[in-house]
């Protein structure tokens, strides 16, 4: 399928489940303003293609001026691994900017230090280093709303907390950055109908630390919420209105910029 015809599917097909709700999220949580130049972060995964295909469909119909690039990281792929997202962005007409790191290497010599966390902070690190001189001040990332529900219950059931995966997140390390997930509202079931109906064929991950999705914890909490869901469909979304609906005085305690608190600080006063 040629490009326009890819382009074409998220005005047709696939408008309302994966071109309104990106809209939707950009609008809602304010992701874009005029004057922005961001930085869309290419994984090598369908997610984040996806992402620059309406970022730039958004760039085209949208009314707030931006500009755009697309940055990917070569961590210490295999050279078909590289060649292949470069024919994928080529294909979809995405100029792309590559830069080489050895978070993979490093990442393979951690493998009993929890080399997930340990990529994930190397690459964020890296891309925001990245974007910043390139001159943005923003980088949106391809998480979907599968992943902001699952980052729920994995901090509940295994961090004993809870917290969202937010739309927006400014840097707390680069002044003046800002992350941002304009996949938010998309859900990762359409993102893969969209990579068939395109003819598309992406990356599997590549890390040399990497075990199947179903034997990680994500993937527990994935299958989890599949067979929760297949019993009650409003069990996605309940999750999610969870941590928007909090209610602050029916908690054993929080946290802010102050520190620990108690439900007893308020009790007792």
């Amino acid at each position: 399928m040629e490009r326009e015809q890819i382009e074409t599917l998220l005005h047709t097909q696939f408008a309302k489940k994966i071109r309104n709700p990106f809209r939707k999220a950009v609008e809602e949580y304010r992701m874009i303003a005029p004057g922005d130049r961001i930085a869309v972060c290419i994984s090598g995964g369908k997610d984040s293609a996806l992402l620059a295909v309406l970022l730039r469909d958004y760039q085209k119909y949208g009314n707030v001026p931006f500009e755009l690039i697309c940055l990917a990281m070569d961590p210490g792929y295999e050279p078909e691994n590289r060649r292949q997202i470069e024919e994928n962005m080529d294909r979809l007409g995405l100029p792309l900017e590559v830069f080489e790191t050895n978070v993979l290497r490093v990442a393979g010599n951690h493998a009993a230090e929890n080399p997930c966390f340990l990529c994930a902070k190397m690459r964020r690190g890296y891309l925001y280093a990245e974007a910043k001189a390139r001159g943005c001040n923003k980088i949106a990332l391809g998480h979907h709303y599968d992943d902001a529900i699952e980052t729920v219950l994995m901090g509940l059931i295994y961090g004993g907390q809870v917290q969202a995966m937010l739309p927006r997140l400014k840097s707390a390390n680069y002044e003046g950055m800002e992350l941002i997930r304009p996949l938010y509202r998309v859900r990762e079931r359409d993102v893969s109908a969209w990579v068939e109906a395109a003819g598309l064929t992406f990356l599997p991950c590549a890390c040399p630390a990497h075990v199947k999705e179903g034997d990680t914890k994500r993937g527990e909490i994935k299958k989890l919420i599949a067979s929760l869901a297949a019993d009650n469909p409003q069990i996605e979304a309940n999750i999610l209105n969870a941590v928007k609906n909090v209610n602050t005085a029916k908690v054993l305690g929080w946290r802010d910029a102050n520190g620990a608190h108690s439900f007893l600080d308020r009790l007792d006063s």
